[in-house]
């Protein structure tokens, strides 16, 4: 045997080697509908793209993760292990050997869903029609369940179909007795102009159950330390889908769908979604690293289980704190923002706190020429609803006492625990 053909045949190979790599850390956006611009699903369509896919986690360019390594541990890090990244660059380099065969192709690879099978799949009953070019304000669609019990939902995931025009979307839990957005049509996409009022108007203290961005993974809130945890759908509620969409040039229809698992049974704990904004700046034009900081205490006592940072175009950088009865920050997570790819980040050991317990965001922004993707460096920017604008939220989800929904969570002020 030549010595070529000996390194070859010592070379990893596609099956058994690198495709439950792939499986495991890259079809989630690599298969048809996803974010990804390409399928891994096969091995031919691995082998076309084995040299990319090389240098891409070479530099860890993939899979995308913007977590500073120094601070914290994740339950839903996607890194590859240097052993990992070693693997696929020996196969490119042998020209992506198939190997002997017998892989299976994974379950993801053959579902739409990034859970477990929907045991609901709820569809947004009215199509929009989205332009090609120019501003779309907030559009919104209430859905009304129809359920005649709660339901406890263990997995979430929004699923757009016209997902490169859909900038965000947020779905709320509307229950019943709700006055939030009383008297706008049901069933229909409607914005703040077509109801004839103000968009502040339709501020909402509702109760979130999703939040999805370009890059963000399905929610799972699955038991950790012995309890079992979910998000609660009371009887009769409605769903309101507020969707943000964006233009590209290409005219589109959007029908989101999402995509619910529930609990078994009702679970020991209840999920919230909290979040800590601030709405009132101004970031000069030119300047490069702008700070902005919002801060909270919780008013009773609560488990940490993950974050979910929002900003802009200009954003550059994304902090969580807990401060310390000296003043001081402990650091929980700190991020490098890609508008592109919004991930959460969920504690590998959830984190209990007290009643009292602060918690802080610190942003920054990039409102010069250096930014690449800065729509407008001569201008001063301000909170707005459309990506050349900006915005500052840290979503964090925390777990309570099942029954303990927000509006009686934020009621009563506990005692320390």
């Amino acid at each position: 045997m030549v010595a070529g053909a000996l390194a070859q045949s010592q070379a990893p190979v596609y099956c058994p080697d690198v495709a439950p790599i792939l499986q495991t850390h890259c079809l989630a956006c690599h298969r048809p509908g996803e974010i990804g611009p390409m399928a891994l699903t096969s091995y031919a369509e691995a082998r076309r793209s084995s040299v990319a896919i090389a240098a891409a986690v070479a530099r860890r360019a993939m899979p995308p993760w913007f977590a500073n390594p120094a601070v914290g541990h994740w339950a839903n890090d996607p890194s590859l292990s240097t052993a990992e990244i070693h693997t696929l660059a020996a196969w490119a380099a042998a020209g992506a050997p198939a190997g002997r065969g017998g892989c299976q192709p994974s379950a993801q690879s053959k579902s739409i869903w990034n859970i477990a099978p929907p045991q609901a799949v709820i569809t947004m009953p009215g199509a929009v029609s989205l332009p090609a070019r120019g501003e779309v304000a907030y559009t919104y669609e209430i859905v009304p369940t129809g359920w005649r019990q709660d339901r406890w939902v263990q997995m979430a995931e929004a699923r757009p179909s016209a997902r490169s025009h859909v900038h965000h979307a947020v779905i709320y839990v509307r229950p019943p007795g709700s006055s939030w957005l009383k008297g706008a049509p049901v069933g229909v996409p409607f914005t703040a102009a077509t109801l004839g009022v103000s968009r502040a108007s339709l501020w909402t203290d509702a109760d979130i159950l999703l939040v999805y961005a370009p890059g963000s993974a399905p929610e799972a809130w699955t038991s950790n330390g012995g309890k079992t945890r979910g998000k609660l759908i009371p009887a009769g509620s409605d769903l309101v889908f507020q969707m943000h969409y964006t233009t590209d040039g290409h005219a589109a229809v959007d029908q989101t769908q999402l995509g619910l698992v529930f609990n078994p049974t009702p679970p020991d704990e209840q999920v919230l979604t909290l979040q800590l904004t601030n709405d009132h700046f101004v970031i000069p034009p030119g300047v490069s690293d702008f700070r902005l900081e919002a801060h909270g205490s919780l008013p009773g006592g609560a488990t940490l289980l993950g974050f979910f940072p929002h900003m802009h175009l200009r954003g550059k950088r994304f902090e969580y704190n807990l401060i310390a009865a000296d003043g001081k920050p402990r650091p929980l997570l700190d991020v490098r923002w890609n508008f592109f790819w919004q991930r959460s980040y969920l504690l590998a050991q959830p984190l209990p706190l007290k009643a009292g317990t602060v918690l802080q965001a610190v942003a920054w922004y990039d409102n010069s020429r250096a930014n690449p993707h800065n729509p407008d460096p001569d201008v001063a920017v301000h909170w707005g609803d459309q990506t050349t604008d900006e915005m500052m939220v840290g979503f964090f989800d925390v777990a309570v006492a099942r029954g303990l929904d927000k509006w009686k969570y934020f009621a009563e002020r506990h005692p320390a625990q």
